[in-house]
């Protein structure tokens, strides 16, 4: 073999050798995707999905640098959640990330072996999701935020800051599956203060008007609006309708006292998102749901008072609520 031959072959074999290493650290290296399914819009879910972004980088994952995203949102309609799942299952993602028992349950319904790591109000146990919460079981886990488990002291502090009505109404969304527990723990509440409650509901816009229309027909004093994506998406609508008719009204979402309703009192919902994308973050570098994430509780809560809106309302908050307000707007 001449030298000349010799070289160019020493010169293909070395350049094959490079190649094999760039190769294989290409697929060593093949960015995670993660789905993000939930029952809201893109812009009512805006400060989840920042929320989440700031968890999961703590965990060194980044939108665009080593981490991409797949986002399904089912604008209200929860009956869209199973289609949308089975999209983000087609697409082969690597992880689910669900907002809300709908999305988290579509989830589960769509993948037996992809990862989901859901937020919710609800009890994760309850419906289903997890057999435990120490030890969850299968690809399902994540964080339970205090939403439907407060719904008794929501009654109590409208109670407290509308101490002479005696029928409180409940407005909930059916569709959603918190709905019926919901319920039964409002009334069990009013019952034991003495009150009444009348509940109404709405799963689209036009039924928002006539559960109004029902309550004032039926003259209740007070409104309790029910934690629910679709609910949270009309907030403006629903904070108009309740001034216009002079309804104290208690919300899950501190964007109902803000947008000018009397009083909101629920969940931090940043907090319960970001631990959301730490545990996402956590299962992207190897960790299983099955046995070792536990779900979590996110257990901070904010009342929010708007001052305001209050003294227009004639209400007359007490000293007390005033002191465990987490902000106060004046």
């Amino acid at each position: 073999m001449s030298p000349k031959i010799k070289r160019r072959a020493f010169i293909t074999l070395l350049g094959g050798a490079a190649a094999l290493p760039l190769a294989a650290r290409a697929q060593q290296i093949a960015i995670p995707v993660i789905g993000l399914l939930s029952g809201g819009t893109s812009e009512a879910d805006a400060f989840r999905v920042s929320a989440f972004q700031e968890g999961l980088s703590e965990t060194g994952y980044a939108e665009g640098r080593n981490v991409k995203f797949e986002y399904r949102w089912a604008e209200g309609q929860y009956e869209r959640l199973p289609a949308l799942a089975a999209d983000l299952v087609n697409q082969r993602v690597t992880l689910i990330a669900a907002t809300f028992l709908q999305a988290a349950l579509a989830g589960k319904a769509a993948s037996t072996t992809i990862p989901i790591v859901f937020a919710t109000g609800g009890d994760p146990v309850r419906f289903g999701l997890v057999a435990s919460l120490n030890r969850p079981g299968g690809n399902v886990t994540g964080i339970s935020v205090l939403f439907n488990v407060v719904v008794k002291k929501q009654v109590e502090m409208l109670s407290e800051t509308a101490p002479t009505v005696g029928l409180i109404g409940f407005l909930v969304n059916p569709a959603n599956s918190n709905a019926g527990s919901d319920i039964q723990d409002a009334e069990e509440a009013a019952l034991a203060l003495g009150r009444r409650m009348i509940v109404v509901r709405a799963s689209s816009e036009g039924e928002i008007e006539a559960a109004f229309g029902t309550l004032i027909e039926q003259q209740a004093g007070a409104l309790l609006v029910a934690a629910d994506v679709f609910l949270t998406s009309r907030t403006d609508k629903i904070v108009d309708l309740a001034v216009r008719h002079k309804l104290p009204m208690l919300c899950s979402r501190r964007e109902c006292a803000t947008a000018g309703g009397p009083m909101s009192y629920g969940a931090n919902l940043a907090e319960g998102y970001r631990l959301q994308g730490i545990y996402a973050g956590r299962i992207l570098k190897g960790e299983k749901p099955a046995d070792l994430l536990p779900v979590q509780q996110s257990v901070k809560l904010d009342l929010i008072i708007n001052l305001k809106t209050a003294k227009a309302l004639g209400l007359e908050v007490p000293p007390m609520l005033l002191a465990r307000a987490d902000e106060v707007i004046e």
